[in-house]
């Protein structure tokens, strides 16, 4: 069932918990390649991570997260969907917005996260480069993805 009445909205700091909450469901439904130490790691650093991009959410008609993306200087820095929100079209309205209002070009991937892969594929995303760890040096491989120019 696609979502029909929703809301897009700036994320203030007050609501950064729910946003966590949201990570947390969203990481633990696809991210099953993460070991339980990392999570609790990289738990630890997306409070940090949150006030550096421009975060927004999208809310259903009770004013439940159910996604939130983050972006800085053309990156798609991040974009979660809670795991009982996934297949209802969140991803993809985050993302339309991120691409028509935010000038998005790049996005990294998680190589072992199929799905987020081929769901940036459809939207005209390739992949451009490659790295064996991730930004904190850990050993999750990381695909550099670009919007194609013809999809600009």
């Amino acid at each position: 069932m696609p979502l029909s009445n929703y809301t897009l909205d700036n994320v203030s700091e007050p609501e950064y918990g729910k946003i966590l909450s949201v990570w947390e469901s969203s990481v633990k439904a696809t991210h099953d390649f993460l070991i339980e130490e990392d999570f609790e790691f990289y738990k630890n650093l997306i409070p940090q991570y949150l006030g550096a991009v421009t975060l927004k959410s999208l809310k259903d008609e009770n004013g439940q997260i159910l996604g939130f993306m983050g972006t800085a200087d053309g990156n798609l820095e991040m974009l979660f969907v809670h795991a009982e929100a996934r297949g209802l079209g969140v991803g993809k309205i985050l993302l339309t917005h991120a691409l028509e209002n935010e000038n998005i070009t790049k996005v990294d991937v998680n190589r072992d996260n199929t799905q987020a892969i081929g769901f940036y594929e459809k939207f005209g995303f390739h992949t451009v480069a490659s790295s064996e760890v991730d930004g904190c040096g850990k050993p999750y491989p990381i695909l550099h993805m670009m919007l194609a120019k013809d999809k600009r």
